[in-house]
């Protein structure tokens, strides 16, 4: 198993409809009006932009998302990540009028020296932050769209 490996699978419940969550989701430029671990976004170009988030570990990650399908009817996003994680991630938006579920599914593998130097001893520790970043993505996307 390579240490620098993660595999990310993880739901948000939404009380908003799948199609405003798909444009918020769809709306990275907008994250850090409501997810407070994305400290800044900086668009690249129509499909591509870069984002930088920081947890509460002090480590600050850049990554550049661009963006390899985008499907409103089926309300699914999907990027390919590069920078200090390198790899995929893919939004699958279902529900009704009122509530939604919002699915991540993500594969990286970290890039940035420090993490990988740490993976052996820290691994439990970038988990527990990324988890601690997807709950306050979930809950604030879920005030943003309340």
């Amino acid at each position: 198993m390579d240490p620098n490996a993660y595999r990310f699978h993880m739901t948000w419940s939404v009380p908003a409809g799948p199609d405003a969550v798909f444009a918020a989701l769809e709306a990275v430029d907008r994250y850090p009006a409501w997810w407070p671990e994305v400290r800044s976004t900086h668009q690249l170009d129509e499909r591509s932009g870069e984002v930088v988030c920081r947890s509460w570990l002090p480590i600050e990650l850049r990554l550049t998302l661009r963006q390899v399908r985008r499907d409103p009817v089926g309300r699914v996003l999907e990027a390919d990540v590069t920078g200090d994680l390198e790899g995929w991630l893919r939004w699958s938006v279902t529900g009704t009028a009122g509530a939604s579920q919002a699915v991540l599914d993500q594969e990286v593998v970290a890039r940035k020296p420090i993490l990988r130097r740490l993976a052996w001893v820290g691994r439990p520790a970038f988990r527990l932050n990324h988890a601690r970043m997807m709950r306050h993505g979930g809950q604030g996307l879920a005030r943003h769209l309340g």
